[in-house]
């Protein structure tokens, strides 16, 4: 063995040995496995909680955020016969069948549309603010 692959040996021991030091120092095994709950017995005093409401529910975006987020992929380009963004022309025959058929064509899919235009995340409320915002833009 030369040189060289001794000291590669030699430090390799000395950076597993001090891995393993802390990984097995106490403290630090305490911190890795300290309960994250309790559990009650019947007959057990169990304290009040009230469950969190607003931190996992998320914001309604607006409709321009949904269509520059999610829509603006085909609307903006034409892209597969999608009426573009402020294209009068392009949504005159669409307007004329009302927003409650393009909301539902949103929500449900239409020809090379996908539902929801792929924002699976979004909720009904939010692909209708959508809508009246791309509606918004050709009147």
């Amino acid at each position: 063995m030369n040189f060289r692959s001794k000291t590669l040996l030699v430090t390799l021991s000395m950076v597993c040995g001090l891995a393993l030091a802390h990984h097995l120092d106490p403290e630090n095994i305490d911190k890795r496995t300290a309960p994250v709950g309790k559990v009650y017995k019947v007959g057990d005093k169990v304290p009040d909680v009230t469950a969190s409401t607003g931190s996992n529910e998320k914001a309604a975006r607006s409709g321009e955020t949904i269509v520059n987020t999610f829509c603006a992929g085909c609307h903006a380009s034409g892209a597969a016969g999608a009426p573009k963004i402020g294209n009068k022309a392009d949504w005159a025959p669409r307007v004329a069948k009302g927003k409650d058929t393009l909301v539902k064509h949103a929500l449900q899919g239409f020809n090379a549309m996908p539902p929801k235009g792929l924002c699976m995340d979004c909720s009904d409320d939010e692909i209708k603010a959508a809508v009246s915002y791309l509606l918004k833009q050709v009147q």
